[in-house]
């Protein structure tokens, strides 16, 4: 019973440090700051969830289990709208970055 549950959770680290590994490539070869938020946003998000995952499997239902869940859920809230954030500074204090077209809500596109 332990084995295959031991080989699930090494599956699901070695995809999260594959994310990880692949996200801090895209953000060393991307130029722009937008696109380099973009990589490391969707690395990060995807790769904490698979190494969460294998913590979760490999301790079973627990309250460890639990708490690693709400950390979980607790990123996938925060990071988002930090990394939105940013970008929005990044979007309107950069000159470079050429004409960006912001819509406000209320207009149609």
């Amino acid at each position: 019973m332990i084995i295959p549950r031991l080989i699930l959770c090494i599956v699901l680290l070695f995809a999260g440090l594959f994310v990880f590994i692949s996200a801090t490539i895209g953000v060393n070869r991307f130029k722009k700051p937008l696109n380099r938020m973009h990589a490391a946003a969707m690395g990060d998000t995807l790769g904490l969830l698979l190494i969460m995952l294998s913590l979760v499997v490999w301790r079973g239902l627990s309250f460890v289990s639990l708490k690693l869940i709400i950390v979980l859920v607790f990123f996938w809230l925060a990071s988002p709208v930090s990394g939105h954030i940013i970008a929005q500074m990044e979007a309107t204090t950069n000159e470079d970055l050429g004409e960006i077209e912001v819509l406000k809500p209320d207009e149609d596109i």
